[in-house]
């Protein structure tokens, strides 16, 4: 064997070899998620291609005839949608003349109001938007949220959803999540005929206690529309918007279609959300070159043009789109920012599992956590993950000690609170039993007490007592034969011993009826009184303005778990 012979096979052998630091790393977590190259031109790319148009606009007679090097005659539907409805005419051409980082500075100094900032953001075209978007780093994007979000105090929403869509399993987890302090709750189903059985038990299960969480059930619009005007629901969001034609066409809608659904649901006095998110139309092969970005931005105009309150955006089911390309979490962070400086309420996203790696599943939740949105999750699982129907989330139950814990060392708020074991035990089985009482007054399939006992002390449905599948199925569709509605809940909840629910119950449906709910980023506390954008504004304005956790609740949120009295070293606090 020659000297050269041997060098060749020792080089072989080299490389078959790793080293154990490798061979650790790549048992990381991390490693178990996607990541791809950018490719502009099939839109994978998150908010800097080549592709994308540059900001212009001409406005004549008060029409704009040209708008990001298009002439009007070349306006696809959503160019014509946001040009006509999304956009101040008054103010287009003079904002449009403004250096995008000079907005970007106006966004994150102090010295500038919310309001001055409004007066120009509403001028801007799409690309002008993105523009500005793309002078800031993650930190100045945080610091445009935290002054640009509309409601001053945070908040939180949770998914109740169950695995074998139990609606004994969604009241007790309802009502654990209310107590909790989430703000609104969302369910969706395996077997969509399930739903008026799992969204009133959601309902009745969100106004036990204190009350006051808004509750929605995600469907395909007609039903959810349904619900919502029949009062079994309060608000909803899954009306997803697009940000280019042909994924919108595929849709079978139009931006006129989806402000006519708006307009169907304002009547009625229910809150609701347009939903988007980063990436969506790369994943429906369909993004036109564009950046993710820009495309999301045509999504939030839509949802501006449309009037209604708020949009669900942060990429939320695309996640793992713009979690696999550089700066994707960023442009994440700066779709929410767009959302709130056009004035909308934002439900921020972290509501979809998008990683296996725990860190960064955190770091994609802090660019919204830390300065506050109006909604932290669009969704944090009330859940196992195994019982999110959406898929999993970014945020599950087994994480509430961590987020708590995380509110408390940052002394920031994300809207939640530890509670004492005892105290959801008891709102569980009082959740529980209402549900039980309400089937029985609407002679609807039983429930047991033995599936009472198994469900509040349960973890998820796997925990669970089987139900009869066929015949919850044929008790739900008597609730939509027979025409029942959330006041049938509130007179069953009253004549079967749980008044306290029922006038929970009766108040949110009150405020339907005020319009109070209609307010954008509208939640109500848990005097069960709206907080709004309009009796709640953001006032941020620089160190020591602004909201800050402090008094009682910041004295709630000190509260784990596990912690030592200093007075007595062998007392635990939580």
């Amino acid at each position: 064997m020659t000297a050269t012979t041997n060098l060749n096979s020792a080089t072989a052998e080299s490389q078959k070899r790793r080293s154990l630091r490798t061979e650790i790393l790549e048992a990381r977590p991390v490693n178990l998620d996607g990541f791809v190259e950018e490719w502009p031109e099939v839109g994978m790319v998150a908010m800097d291609s080549e592709f994308d148009p540059k900001p212009s606009v001409r406005v004549e007679n008060g029409v704009i005839v040209e708008m990001d090097g298009k002439e009007r005659i070349e306006f696809d539907f959503i160019d014509q949608f946001v040009a006509d409805k999304s956009i101040d005419v008054t103010v287009a051409e003079a904002a449009m003349k403004l250096e995008p980082a000079h907005i970007a500075r106006m966004m994150v100094d102090p010295n500038v109001s919310r309001t001055d900032v409004l007066a120009v953001t509403k001028g801007l075209t799409p690309a002008m938007h993105l523009e500005v978007a793309k002078t800031m780093n993650v930190v100045e994007i945080m610091m445009g949220m935290q002054k640009m979000r509309a409601r001053r105090t945070p908040a939180n929403q949770a998914h109740c959803t169950s695995e074998r869509d139990n609606p004994l399993q969604v009241v007790c987890d309802a009502a654990e999540a209310s107590l909790r302090g989430f703000a609104e709750m969302e369910t969706t189903l395996g077997v969509v005929r399930y739903a008026p059985l799992v969204a009133m038990a959601q309902q009745i299960g969100s106004q036990v206690g204190t009350g006051g969480p808004l509750t929605q059930c995600a469907l395909e619009e007609a039903t959810e529309l349904e619900l919502g005007m029949r009062g079994i629901t309060g608000y909803a969001e899954t009306i997803s918007v697009y940000g280019t034609e042909k994924v919108f066409v595929d849709g079978a809608d139009t931006p006129w279609s989806k402000a006519f659904l708006a307009a169907a649901y304002a009547s009625r006095g229910i809150k609701m959300r347009f939903t988007s998110g980063t990436g969506s139309e790369v994943q429906m092969g369909n993004a036109e070159g564009k950046s993710m970005l820009y495309l999301e931005i045509r999504c939030i105009m839509v949802a501006k043009g449309a009037g209604v309150q708020g949009l669900q955006n942060g990429s939320v089911s695309c996640i793992g789109v713009p979690g696999a390309v550089p700066a994707g979490i960023r442009a994440v962070a700066a779709e929410n920012l767009i959302a709130a400086w056009l004035d909308l309420e934002c439900a921020s996203g972290n509501d979809q599992s998008f990683s296996h790696s725990p860190m960064r599943r955190i770091a994609r939740m802090m660019p919204q956590m830390l300065p506050g949105t109006d909604f932290i999750c669009s969704g944090f699982a009330a859940t196992p993950n195994y019982d999110d129907m959406f898929a999993g989330s970014n945020m599950e139950a087994e994480d509430f000690d961590d987020f708590n814990t995380i509110q408390r060392d940052m002394q920031v708020d994300g809207g939640l609170r530890h509670v004492d074991e005892g105290e959801i035990l008891e709102a569980r089985e009082r959740a529980a039993k209402a549900l039980q009482a309400v089937f029985g007054y609407l002679d609807l399939p039983p429930i047991t007490d033995e599936e009472i006992t198994t469900a509040v002390y349960a973890n998820g449905s796997r925990d669970l007592i089987h139900r009869d599948v066929l015949e919850d199925l044929k008790g739900a569709q008597q609730v939509m034969d027979r025409n029942v509605t959330g006041l049938d809940l509130v007179k069953a909840l009253e004549s079967t011993g749980f008044s306290d629910i029922a006038e929970n119950l009766l108040t949110v449906l009150r405020q339907r009826v005020s319009g109070d709910l209609l307010q954008t980023s509208a939640i109500l506390t848990r005097e069960l009184e709206p907080l709004s954008a309009v009796n709640d504004r953001n006032d941020y304005t620089g160190p020591a303005t602004g909201y800050r956790p402090s008094g009682e609740r910041w004295e709630q949120m000190k509260k784990l778990r596990h912690v030592t009295s200093a007075s007595n070293p062998e007392q635990e606090l939580g």
